[in-house]
This record gives structure tokens, C-alpha cells and sequence, in this order.
């Protein structure tokens, strides 16, 4: 790894010969945006391969940006090609139809021969490794900020052929007070579990307060796609078992939480091909999979990637963990959202999805009026808990007769007589 300004990097981006390359750039919340910037203007032509990009991603002409999951930095681009797939495949691509010519990450300082990913491993070492096959560049922003974490992020300094030190904070989310409807969710959901279960958290408000309810729970564990202050929390409250790692491949939260992640070997950062592999998933103890959606319908189908038909985010990891934990002994798949969206004035429980499905078959819906238990029940039966355990009691006269003129609540009642 030479340490190097930004001079020499440019120089070395601008002999890469390949008319439009791929770059593949640390997503999340790990962006090297100085790294970034320095490509941005020396090459006129490039496709830039990312998950969930932040705002201030650049936007122009001779920039594709592809991405399996949408960030705020994206959403409205005309310049984004949108790859639906379970990220759990994500990496694959790598090898087959979008192999990679540059790789950037933002890393820790190098450790004993190693620099660390730190708070985003994901799908940056298949990156690595591909574009190093390749005889490809691997150029790391060296942040003395960046956490770091053992597992899959480790890389050696022999696989990094360029390093710009940029020193810098992480970012962290904003401070969200918990209202009595995400804290009746997360009852809801803490309720669900128990001793020696294992937990995966999605992204936002929900599932932390989920995590604060389970502070009585002991030998807990932790395989998830992600962790932030909540499991942090849990663990010091002693319901985490000691004798279990903390599985996780991004991480996003206060810097009080990437102190404790650095070089803490409970947490140990799994690449996604390892986090998000459903069998992996499946064979942890009692498996608890929390996800959210932005809407659900009477046969138990979930969207979480499309808004007015426009794709929002992406499918992430929900189908991943939803299989593995329903495949878990003693395992649940739940979906947590609110019942009811206050800004369209509108339920979150519908007749029928209008946009495409993210998953489905999960064990339970739950929002702040109650758990809708589905799994192993007729269609009619599913439809019925959710309108009357999960759906707001605004839209419950309305998704009744949705779901009798479909022929699902007529259905059930010709099926149980």
C-alpha cells in the first residue's frame, strides 16, 4: 500500500484504459467522498457500482450509477440503473456481468499489516478480490477515525495499491425520540422473543425500540445485516450471551458505538455472501428476524422498495433473512410498520399491492395496534388478523370489503363451514 496524494491517483485512474469503468465504491455510510471526488473529475466516462448512496452523490452526464439498493443521493436520478435482487447475490455480479476496474473504500490505519472496512464490509471484499484477479486498482481513504473491525473487513496492505489519508468524522443518524406507537411496536416485537434467541434488526426507528424491551432476555445473540446503538445497549444490559459473536456486515450509529466496535472481537464483521446467506441464517437458534415495509396487503404480501411505482430503496436483505428465519428452529420472520401514514393521510395496510413485492410469508405483522399472527394459516384466516389486529381502525370497514369483493373473506367462510 503506497500512501500517496491526490495528484498520483489521478495520474494512476486516468491510465485505466477501459473506455467506461466500473468503479465500485464503499456505500452506507462509508462513502470516501474525497476519493470519489478525485474520480469524478478525472474520468469523463465511468459507471460507479454502490449500495444506498447518500445525498451529495454526483450527478452528470457520462455518470451511470448502478445500485441493487437506492440511496437519497440517487432517488430522482435519470442516471441510475436499478438492480433488483436479493443482496445476498449481490457479489456475484462481480464475477459475471459487472466485474469491476477500480475498487474505492474508506478504511481504518493499518494494524498489523491490515487495514480494516470497518463500519462497511458488505460486498467490498468480493469487490477486492475480483478486481485484484483482474489486475485492477484497489484505492483505500485512510480515515484514523474509522473503527477498526475484525472479520471478512481485514484486508492486508499488500491487496491496497493506493492510500490518500483523509482524516475525518463518521457520520451518525439524528437523534429520534421514540413515540408511543414505535414503543408499542416494540413491545409487540420484544414480546416474540426469549432466552437464547437470535436477533436481526432492519434499518430505522422501529427495531431499536424493539432492542430496548428485550433488555431482560438473557443469552441473546446477534446475526444481522446490521447494528446499531440498540444492540450496543443490550449487550451492555447483559442479555447478549459473552459466549456468542455479534454477526453484522455494516454498522451505522453514534461514535459512541464505533469506540465499542473497534477492535472489539465480540463483533465480528462478516462479508455478505456470509451474513446474508439464507442457510447461514437458518442455522442460528430461534431466529428473529425484524424487517419494515412501507406498505402490506390482505394476502400477506410486502413492499418495501417502491413509492407511487417508483423504485425508493431496494429488496436489501429482507428476503434473505425472511427465508432463513422462517427455515431457523423455533424461528420468526415479523414486519413492523406503523398502521397508518400520517403524511398521505393513508393506511398502510391494503387490499392489494399496486407496486412490486419485496417479500412475503412472513410469521407475524405488527403494528402499534396489535400482532397479526399469519404463518401457517388459510388465506382467509391471514387476512382477517391482519385487518383486525394490524390494520388501523380508520381503514378496517374499507379492507373488509376489499377483501370480500376479491373473494378472500368469502373464501375463508366457504372453506371453514
Amino acid at each position: 500500500m503506497l500512501s500517496v496524494g491526490a495528484g498520483e491517483i489521478e495520474r494512476r485512474v486516468a491510465a485505466v484504459t477501459v473506455r467506461e469503468p466500473r468503479v465500485v465504491v464503499s456505500g452506507n455510510f462509508a462513502t470516501p467522498w474525497t476519493l470519489l471526488g478525485i474520480i469524478d473529475r478525472t474520468l469523463e466516462r465511468y459507471r460507479a457500482f454502490v449500495l444506498n448512496p447518500q445525498r451529495g452523490w454526483p450527478e452528470r452526464v457520462g455518470l451511470i450509477t448502478e445500485s441493487p439498493f437506492l440511496g437519497e443521493g440517487v432517488r430522482r436520478s435519470p442516471n441510475v440503473e436499478f438492480l433488483p435482487m436479493r443482496l445476498s447475490l449481490v457479489p456475484r455480479l462481480f464475477a459475471t456481468s459487472r466485474p469491476p476496474d477500480v475498487v474505492l473504500v474508506q478504511s481504518s490505519t493499518p494494524h498489523r499489516g491490515r487495514i480494516s472496512l470497518g463500519i462497511e464490509v458488505n460486498i467490498m471484499p468480493a469487490a477486492i478480490h475480483e478486481v485484484r484477479r483482474r489486475g485492477g486498482l484497489v484505492i483505500a481513504q485512510v480515515n484514523p477515525q474509522m473503527p477498526y473491525t475484525v472479520g471478512d473487513g481485514e484486508i492486508d496492505v499488500e491487496l491496497v495499491d493506493l492510500a490518500l489519508e483523509v482524516d475525518e468524522p463518521l457520520p451518525s443518524p439524528p437523534e429520534r425520540e421514540v413515540d408511543p406507537a414505535a414503543a408499542s411496536i416494540g413491545e409487540h416485537i420484544a414480546s416474540l422473543a426469549g432466552d437464547g434467541s437470535t436477533l436481526q434488526m432492519g434499518i430505522g426507528l422501529l427495531p431499536d425500540a424493539a432492542l430496548t424491551f428485550m433488555h431482560g432476555y438473557r443469552h441473546l445473540g446477534v446475526w444481522s445485516e446490521m447494528i446499531s446503538d440498540g444492540v450496543m445497549g443490550l449487550d451492555r444490559s447483559g442479555s447478549i450471551d459473552p459466549d456468542r459473536v455479534i454477526t453484522s456486515t455494516f454498522l451505522y450509529g453514534t461514535p459512541d458505538l464505533y469506540r465499542w466496535v473497534h477492535r472489539n472481537p465480540r463483533v465480528v464483521m462478516r462479508r455478505t455472501e456470509v451474513a446474508n446467506n439464507p442457510a447461514r441464517i437458518a442455522e442460528q437458534t430461534s431466529m428473529l428476524s425484524i424487517n419494515t415495509a412501507l406498505e402490506v396487503d390482505l394476502f400477506a404480501q410486502a413492499n418495501a422498495s417502491y413509492v407511487h411505482g417508483n423504485v425508493y430503496s431496494g429488496f436489501g436483505g429482507q428476503p434473505d433473512f425472511v427465508s432463513g428465519a422462517l427455515h431457523s428452529r423455533g424461528g420468526q420472520a415479523v414486519l413492523a410498520l406503523r398502521s397508518w401514514h400520517d403524511k398521505s393521510d393513508q393506511s398502510t395496510i391494503v387490499p392489494l399491492l399496486s407496486n412490486p413485492v419485496c417479500s412475503f410469508q412472513h410469521s407475524a405483522i405488527i403494528t402499534e395496534q396489535g400482532i397479526a399472527s399469519i404463518f401457517g394459516h388459510s388465506q382467509g384466516d391471514q387476512a382477517t388478523a391482519i385487518i383486525e389486529h394490524a390494520a388501523n381502525p380508520r381503514a378496517r370497514g374499507s379492507l373488509t370489503e376489499s377483501a370480500t369483493a376479491m373473494g378472500i373473506l368469502s373464501q375463508h367462510r366457504e372453506g371453514g363451514a
